[in-house]
């Protein structure tokens, strides 16, 4: 019987299967994690006011009440955004350099049209929200200009945690290999009998 199992396939096989079930127990850990990560951004928006994070400080902080003073607007740009009563528009980003030197965003606010917004910065409160390699960006809770409206507070429920999806898919990924070894073995064995 154990001759009819190839050696290397067997090998090959049982290596993919182990690394494929590593990765699927990678993601349940990682599944818990982010469930304490959503609960603790839930349970920010009742904390008190941060100061405005560097980038490394961000991850901790995010969802909190916080506020900048932008010392010098560097540019502002338009991105395409719904509003806080969920009307398709543009978001208007502010880029701006804070007191010493570190730079931030700031959502400013929303219109239905991308026509550039004038701003010459000064001090926003808003809520901490996730900003790739900045950390965070600040949306602002009532727009510093007339004209633009609120733009929705950033919500942690938005953020993804497909954690636990990735894992049965390695899961099933295991098993789907294993299926087809046993079957690629049954067959090669009836090939030999017969």
């Amino acid at each position: 019987m154990l001759r009819d199992v190839p050696a290397i396939p067997t090998i090959v096989v049982t290596a993919a299967v182990g690394v494929m079930i590593a990765l699927g127990v990678w993601q349940l850990g990682r599944a818990e994690w982010k469930d304490g990560l959503l609960e603790r951004y839930s349970a920010a928006g009742s904390a008190t006011e941060v100061r405005f994070p560097s980038a490394e400080q961000a991850e901790d902080l995010l969802y909190r009440r916080s506020r900048l003073d932008c010392e010098r607007v560097l540019a502002i740009r338009a991105t395409g955004a719904r509003s806080r009563q969920g009307a398709q528009g543009w978001a208007h980003i502010a880029s701006c350099q804070l007191v010493g030197g570190r730079q931030a965003e700031v959502s400013l606010g929303w219109t239905r049209t991308p026509e550039e917004v004038s701003w010459s910065g000064g001090e926003v409160q808003g809520i901490l929200a996730p900003a790739g390699d900045m950390g965070a960006r600040l949306v602002a809770s009532e727009p510093p200009l007339p004209g633009l409206e609120p733009l929705p507070a950033p919500d942690p429920s938005d953020l993804p945690n497909n954690h636990l999806a990735y894992a049965g898919q390695w899961f099933f990924f295991a098993l789907t290999a294993l299926v087809i070894f046993v079957l690629a073995v049954r067959r090669r064995k009836a090939a030999t009998q017969a």
